[in-house]
């Protein structure tokens, strides 16, 4: 399957999705037209894999005209963060994955000069229904700051994680139906997925005491806890917004992990979140969006996203942290701050194992 461009009548063109099988997941292409009513000419055409949580960004119609205004038209196909280095990438002009540790490998293959480019971030948090997030508060695992959010406890969450504690051993769940069998965060997929792999990160460094893991032995004192973070859930997806969807129709577990940004995007849509209650892991990890430039052209269409005051906005729109600038962030959310935690008060940063390291701690969990 493939891209046609409508005849000249069309007004618009739209992005077709197109179901393409990737290594290590499903990706699906999104081109970034331009709009006939805009007078500026797109003069240059990009061509770039990007991390799935992205997509709706690059299909925005306001994004592809603000690009289309400075010259650029992109075409982007979606990939898991983590398999991007297996893709054929002699003709893409930049691969644009959730976070850094990906981003270093795929960076050794590029020969452009410059390091990667990160134009926006978003933290981890764990989305709950209100009746899930309550117990886990009564219960120690939680702290509550008010309807809407809070904070997850890791070091208790972990332990109870550990001793495969259910819903029906915590005090209060039997008010709730819904909360039966392993108490159990969702996740994505870490061998291909990024929040999932960043989830490990977390995971680990608070499991083995507020260390990074940094070798064989590291790995070693974790991987049975991880395995069982990861083997709970059964089959798990390749990307976040899958998960996230099927938590906000009301079907699936009570705990999916997903990034800020999925939520503030929503937020910023004036869409209505029923009783859902964002809890920040008190130790996180921010996904770094991360761009690599693997040609010049790649380059300038990075440098772009992070300078221009438009495409900054519109990031913002989609619920993404510029980078270097707090204050658009805290702007637009200023009338959500009964879910979004703006200052990130009190949340403790994991720093991230390298790529090696991560995709061994990944592969451990299926073993």
């Amino acid at each position: 399957m493939g891209f046609r461009e409508h005849a000249a009548c069309v007004r618009r063109i739209v992005g077709i999705v197109l179901a393409v099988l990737l290594i290590g997941g499903v990706a699906v292409a999104v081109v970034a037209g331009r709009d006939s009513k805009d007078t500026s000419t797109a003069t240059k055409t990009v061509r770039g894999v990007i991390g799935s949580e992205k997509a709706e960004f690059f299909a925005d119609p306001d994004v592809v005209k603000a690009l289309a205004a400075k010259g650029f038209t992109v075409k982007a196909e979606t990939s898991g963060s983590w398999a991007m280095d297996q893709l054929p990438l002699k003709d893409y002009d930049f691969a644009f994955p959730g976070s850094k540790a990906p981003a270093d490998e795929l960076q050794r293959k590029s020969s452009v000069k410059g390091g990667p480019i990160r134009p926006f971030y978003s933290p981890l948090v764990v989305v709950a229904h209100r009746g899930a997030a309550q117990v886990l508060a009564d219960n120690g695992l939680a702290t509550l700051s008010g309807k809407s959010s809070g904070k997850l406890l890791m070091a208790p969450y972990l332990k109870a994680a550990k001793a495969d504690r259910t819903w029906q051993q915590l005090k209060g769940a039997g008010k709730h139906a819904e909360l039966t069998g392993t108490v159990f965060i969702t996740s994505t997929d870490p061998v291909a997925s990024n929040s999932g792999a960043l989830y490990l990160a977390a995971a680990s460094y608070v499991a083995d005491g507020g260390r990074v893991a940094a070798d064989e032995a590291a790995i070693d004192r974790t991987a049975p806890l991880l395995k069982k973070l990861i083997q709970v859930q059964g089959a798990q997806q390749t990307s976040s917004d899958a998960p996230f969807r099927d938590f906000i129709s009301g079907v699936g577990n009570p705990l999916v992990l997903v990034y800020e940004s999925q939520v503030a995007s929503l937020l910023l849509q004036k869409q209505d979140l029923g009783d859902l209650v964002v809890l920040y892991p008190d130790t996180t990890v921010s996904s770094d969006h991360t761009l690599v430039p693997l040609t010049d052209s790649g380059r300038q269409f990075g440098e772009l996203l992070s300078t221009d005051r438009r495409l900054r906005e519109l990031a913002v729109r989609h619920g993404f942290r510029p980078q270097g600038a707090a204050a658009e962030f805290t702007a637009a959310t200023a009338g959500h701050t009964d879910y979004i935690d703006q200052q990130l008060t009190g949340i403790r940063q994991a720093p991230v194992p390298t790529a090696t390291v991560l995709r061994a701690m990944a592969r451990r969990t299926r073993g």
